[in-house]
């Protein structure tokens, strides 16, 4: 797909990555969370590309717990999460947590979903890395699943996104961005499931896929609900 076929699928749903971070933040200030009594989590990819929305984050809600790791999934675990809500404001009896949750893709010059141009470098880059090199692994045949030790991150990159690709397939890199955040999304719900308690706490997700063009950061928005007082609401 190029990008000029992709704005006009999703050309009521994209958004330049800062207008959707204030637009974020209004709507969630209609329903009490502010960067007063709020603490945000961020689970982004390590890429340099992907960190304005950690800056823009922190600007709007203050300094962000990191929940990332490669590929935009977060395996601080359990212990990692209970960290971050233990470190949310009290405010009025409550506590607040609001997450972002993305996955990435680069879109080049041309259009063409998933490579760039660094500042620097001459050669096209993939983004996602990580997700180029299982594109790459699952096009060989090579699907080990084994842990390395000196590759852990990658390791359980593959391990847990195997489990959403059909086996013979090999997904572009637009389709892995989709399906990682699927996974990262699935698995950040589950653990707030488990150590939420929404008779106490309020909490907000928003989870999509960082669009990196040569100009701007765009964010595709794929989930973004809020629970208050344990009532949900779809945004």
């Amino acid at each position: 797909m190029s990008f000029k076929n992709f704005l006009k699928e999703y050309s009521d749903n994209i958004h330049i990555e800062a207008e959707f971070i204030d637009l974020t933040y209004n709507a969630l200030n209609g329903l009490g969370f502010s960067a007063d009594n709020t603490i945000a989590c961020v689970s982004i990819c390590r890429d340099e590309l992907c960190q304005p929305l950690a800056h823009m984050v922190n600007e709007k809600w203050g300094y962000a717990f990191i929940l990332s790791s490669l590929a935009g999934m977060s395996w601080a675990g359990k212990t990692g999460l209970l960290a971050a809500l233990s470190h949310s404001p009290q405010i009025d009896g409550r506590e607040r947590y609001v997450f972002y949750a993305m996955s990435h893709v680069a879109v080049d010059e041309e259009g063409r979903f998933g490579y760039c141009k660094r500042p620097g470098r001459q050669d096209q880059s993939p983004a996602c890395g990580a997700l180029d090199v299982l594109r790459e692994h699952l096009a060989k045949g090579q699907i080990d699943q084994e842990i390395d030790i000196f590759d852990i991150e990658l390791s359980l990159v593959k391990m847990r996104l195997l489990e959403e690709i059909t086996p013979g397939d090999t997904p572009d890199l637009f389709e892995l961005a989709k399906i990682s955040q699927k996974a990262v999304q699935t698995d950040l719900e589950r653990s707030i499931k488990s150590l939420i308690d929404t008779s106490k706490s309020d909490y907000a997700l928003i989870s999509g896929i960082q669009i990196h063009r040569p100009e701007t950061n765009y964010i595709l928005p794929l989930t973004f609900y809020a629970v208050a007082n344990g009532v949900k609401f779809d945004f």
